[in-house]
């Protein structure tokens, strides 16, 4: 709901992983050549944006001041080595990706279900949304040089509230007049509007039960773009179906306030109290059910009880971590599998295709086109949940990649980035290469290397023997030539740290430590969040039909009607 004077909380057509900054192109060569042995004009590559009235809400900002203001001491190499960097962390980036027949065997997957990668990929929407002071996203070309800390804090702004409080998903609310010319999130009066399933012959696939139920679906318009909050949700069919279930769990709520609570009484009433269920139930989950599970449960215990926070919100005011945004939270790229056991007709035990492949989950998407002259997801296409919310499940592919160095094949070649036909060869490929782009875009933003950061917490920094461990040849490689053993990109250190100390099971304490002050953080600093209200838990919130509160991402969506 769009209180009076509040931002229009709608982002359509934002590429994915966009955080960037935009110098002109006059800045952005004086900056090359201020570098020594840069003297040749860098390009910047606009990328596609359509964004909705919508105006930066938060800056940017480092979790690590003391850090950022020793640049370039605590960063990467500098000055007359940025080439020679550049080069390795492109090298290092086609190196972490793993060619199909390097694919690892079955039991070196990790213990978390899939789900997790996909809650992950849907907070960070939630929280993060970068772009520059135009309101633009591009990805630069490698040649450009890092831009200082404070040029970074300048310049860098948030499309999004660094808050949990689901503006992905409410849009303005159903209450808000309707902007001319603009993208809303579609209510049928205080529920939320889905999409129908499209029906599909017996031949392509069976129907997904509940047959009967055909509202899961992302609501669209007849150009298959998705009405909702943040149209990067609609990128893949993993986090599409994932938004469904936000809309199905508000929906489901209204009812439960109705039947359950009848002192809440206007239409108004309902809503905002459906609204704050839904909240702090998601926010409750990041932090007792997504943290203790992607994270070591000791760190995020420790930081859930401290007083403090390295955020300093309470100092600095709100912002949201680079070192989070551009590393720390990229974790769960290592997660992504190629492929997954979606459903009966694209995974186990179906008969027409083993698996529902990466780039497929790309593809029926309205961005992806689902098939043919479809306008909605066909309906052999919804999630089958619960193959990818079982921790005791007995198949592989039900669960996430081990939180490591190493990625799946497909994030080499990103289905849905660098199409553009304006683009030269070398940017396309770059775009289509997540490694790479992250780790470019880390050096790009001054991030700290992962030594001084581990040194700020007062963690002992990783060795070069561990830094070596079970790497490649073209890892190994990568790091010596750019002079990366004892300066290690953050992303890929904190990587090799999950792989190192716990077994890619989970995050080790530096990833922990970040994610965990970063979106605990934002609970506390956000006064209608559920901390902020006197002893709430899900006990106090909506309850499944056996009378169970909802504890669990499972149960959410069970909540939700979904699984």
């Amino acid at each position: 709901m769009a209180e009076q004077g509040q931002f229009r909380r709608v982002i359509t057509n934002l590429t994915h992983g966009g955080h960037a900054i935009l110098d002109s192109a006059d800045e952005a060569e004086k900056t090359a050549q201020t570098q020594e042995g840069l003297s040749t004009r860098s390009t910047v590559v606009q990328e596609s944006t359509d964004i909705a009235a919508h105006v930066g809400t938060t800056s940017f900002d480092f979790l690590f001041p003391d850090l950022a203001k020793k640049f370039p001491a605590e960063h990467l190499p500098q000055g007359k080595q940025v080439a020679t960097v550049v080069r390795a962390l492109l090298d290092l980036g086609a190196a972490m990706v793993e060619t199909p027949d390097e694919v690892r065997d079955p039991e070196l997957n990790s213990p978390i279900p899939a789900i997790y990668t996909y809650w992950g990929q849907f907070l960070d929407h939630d929280l993060t949304a970068a772009t520059d002071r135009d309101l633009g996203i591009n990805i630069t070309d490698e040649k450009l040089p890092p831009i200082a800390p404070d040029k970074v804090v300048e310049k860098l702004q948030n499309l999004r509230m660094s808050a949990l409080n689901l503006d992905s998903v409410y849009g303005d609310g159903p209450f808000a007049p309707p902007a001319v010319g603009k993208v809303a999130v579609p209510y049928d009066g205080i529920k939320f509007r889905l999409g129908l399933l499209a029906p599909v012959p017996a031949a392509a696939g069976a129907a997904i039960p509940p047959v009967a139920d055909t509202q899961r679906d992302l609501p669209r318009d007849d150009q298959r773009a998705p009405l909702i909050g943040d149209t990067r949700n609609d990128e893949n069919l993993v986090v599409a179906q994932l938004h469904v279930a936000f809309l199905r769990f508000h929906n489901a709520a209204v009812d439960w306030v109705r039947d359950h609570e009848p002192e809440f009484e206007s239409d108004a009433e309902v809503f905002r109290r459906a609204r704050d269920l839904t909240r702090w139930t998601y926010q409750w989950l990041c932090v007792h059910d997504y943290l203790r599970t992607v994270a070591r449960p000791d760190v995020v215990d420790r930081v859930d009880t401290a007083e403090g926070n390295l955020l300093e919100l309470d100092r600095r005011g709100t912002y949201m971590p680079v070192e989070f945004a551009v590393a720390a939270f990229r974790f769960g790229h290592s997660m992504v599998r190629g492929a997954y056991d979606w459903n009966r007709n694209f995974g186990r035990p179906g008969d027409r295709s083993p698996v529902a492949t990466l780039n497929e989950l790309f593809q029926f998407t309205g961005k992806g086109g689902f098939a043919g002259q479809l306008t909605t997801l066909p309906s052999n296409w919804p999630a089958e949940w619960d193959r990818m919310v079982d921790k005791n499940s007995q198949f592989a592919n039900r669960f996430a990649r081990l939180i490591d160095t190493r990625l799946a094949p497909p994030l080499a070649d990103l289905r849905g980035e660098g199409n553009d036909p304006g683009l030269a060869d070398r940017l396309k490929k770059l775009l289509k290469h997540l490694a790479q782009r992250n780790l470019l875009r880390g050096y790009r933003l001054a991030a700290p290397t992962g030594q001084a950061v581990a040194e700020a917490l007062g963690v002992t920094p990783l060795s070069r023997t561990e830094l070596e461990q079970d790497s490649s040849d073209g890892v190994k490689k990568a790091l010596e030539a750019g002079g990366l053993f004892d300066r290690t990109p953050l992303w890929f250190y904190l990587l090799k740290e999950a792989e190192v100390k716990e077994l890619g099971r989970r995050l080790g304490e530096v990833g922990s430590r970040i994610v965990a002050e970063t979106v605990i953080g934002q609970i506390r600093n956000d006064p209608g969040s559920y901390v902020n209200r006197t002893s709430w838990s899900p006990a106090q919130g909506v309850l499944l039909p056996n009378g169970r509160p909802v504890r669990t991402i499972a149960d959410f969506l069970r909540f939700a009607g979904v699984l």
